[in-house]
């Protein structure tokens, strides 16, 4: 079983610069040692970030060819069911905690799978802790 629900903001801390923190690297480490689970949507999300950053030159290409290789080798699960979800639990998730469907898609995967979540988020944050979801990265001291 997965530890967590990682979203796109913790595992994207972990390559871009300024981004890291204590707590990115903790998760960063227990993921490497129990593994994740995400949406499917996460690989699109993760990739688009990293095109961004190296086209503003913010990331050389040499690191983002280095993060896509770590997400590829890490025991991160992408869910399969994210897209039926995403009409469903997720969009009412979105409309009632005031969130994009991709970021409420990652709520709905904690959710179901009954496992905290891993993100940066404050809104995302917000509306789990509404739900009872715990919450792992993110910090007030840190934001």
């Amino acid at each position: 079983m997965p530890a967590f629900v990682l979203d796109s903001s913790v595992a994207l801390a972990w390559y871009l610069p300024r981004q890291q923190t204590a707590r990115t690297d903790a998760l960063m480490h227990r993921m490497a040692d129990e593994g994740a689970l995400t949406t499917a949507l996460w690989p699109i999300e993760v990739a688009n970030v990293l095109l961004i950053y190296e086209r503003r030159g913010q990331l050389t290409t040499a690191d983002r060819t280095s993060a896509i290789a770590f997400y590829n080798s890490s025991p991160i699960t992408t869910d399969d069911q994210t897209g039926v979800q995403a009409f469903g639990t997720a969009f009412d998730l979105a409309l009632a905690h005031k969130l994009t469907v991709y970021d409420a898609g990652y709520l709905e995967l904690a959710l179901r799978a009954g496992l905290p979540l891993a993100t940066l988020d404050q809104a995302l944050c917000r509306a789990a802790a509404a739900l009872g979801v715990p919450v792992l990265g993110y910090s007030e001291d840190e934001a």
